[in-house]
């Protein structure tokens, strides 16, 4: 059977990942792992002071079965895509789909964090993006770290509406408009909904990842059984 793993930084996204894989192809099965340190280790001692552990968690999912594996992390995806690649293993970053989206919807493109160390990673990934397609983007930045606290101590409810109004604050105030706005993080998964009202495009980074992993690995599998 083929198998995607997950590598979380939070407890919350199991569920929303599982779901997510079981809604759009229940044949593939998903292994989680989460490590909450990954995260906080970054941010206090910096990117590299984590390798050693992503490589460990990787083997472990490995083990566990994983031919594909989704960092849903943005701020560690990119260390975890290259200590993937070391390893021969095919890493998925949770926002690369989504960047890659973005540049296709429009030149102006909000951009949405409340973590900066996220931001450091998102928006260099949209410039790729965006040069690889070829498209002039404007990335206009939009902060909100005020909230980072409410999803650290699960209170993701008004995480996710602290999210959704400092979005509609700030990009409203925008002129000229932008075309799309990218929710950074998949923790913010859940303010998408509540941003209607900007009648722009909210992009968010789970279900775009989902798509990507399992056409992924589908492939995978799919050349491996080939004779």
């Amino acid at each position: 059977m083929a198998t995607v793993g997950f590598l979380h930084t939070a407890h919350a996204h199991v569920r929303a990942f599982r779901d997510l894989l079981n809604e759009r192809d229940d044949t593939v099965a998903d292994r989680h792992l989460v490590d909450t340190g990954l995260l906080t280790t970054a941010r206090d001692r910096g990117i590299d002071s984590v390798r050693p552990a992503l490589a460990d968690r990787l083997r472990r999912l490995v083990g566990e079965g994983a031919d594909v594996v989704v960092c849903t992390c943005s701020t560690v995806g990119p260390t975890a895509k290259a200590v993937g690649a070391e390893m021969g293993l095919r890493v998925v970053r949770v926002d690369r789909p989504m960047a890659e989206a973005a540049v296709l919807a429009g030149r102006r493109i909000a951009v949405v964090s409340s973590l900066a160390e996220a931001a450091a990673t998102v928006l260099p990934l949209l410039r790729e993006c965006a040069e690889t397609t070829g498209r002039a983007v404007q990335l206009i930045e939009v902060r909100c770290p005020d909230t980072w606290s409410s999803f650290e101590s699960g209170d993701v409810l008004t995480y996710t509406t602290g999210v959704a109004e400092a979005v509609r604050t700030q990009v409203r105030a925008l002129d000229p408009p932008v075309d799309v706005v990218v929710l950074a993080q998949a923790s913010m998964v859940d303010a998408a909904p509540l941003l209607r009202d900007l009648h722009v495009p909210v992009l968010t980074s789970p279900r775009l990842a989902i798509e990507a992993a399992v056409e992924l690995v589908t492939s995978l599998r799919g050349f491996a059984a080939r004779p």
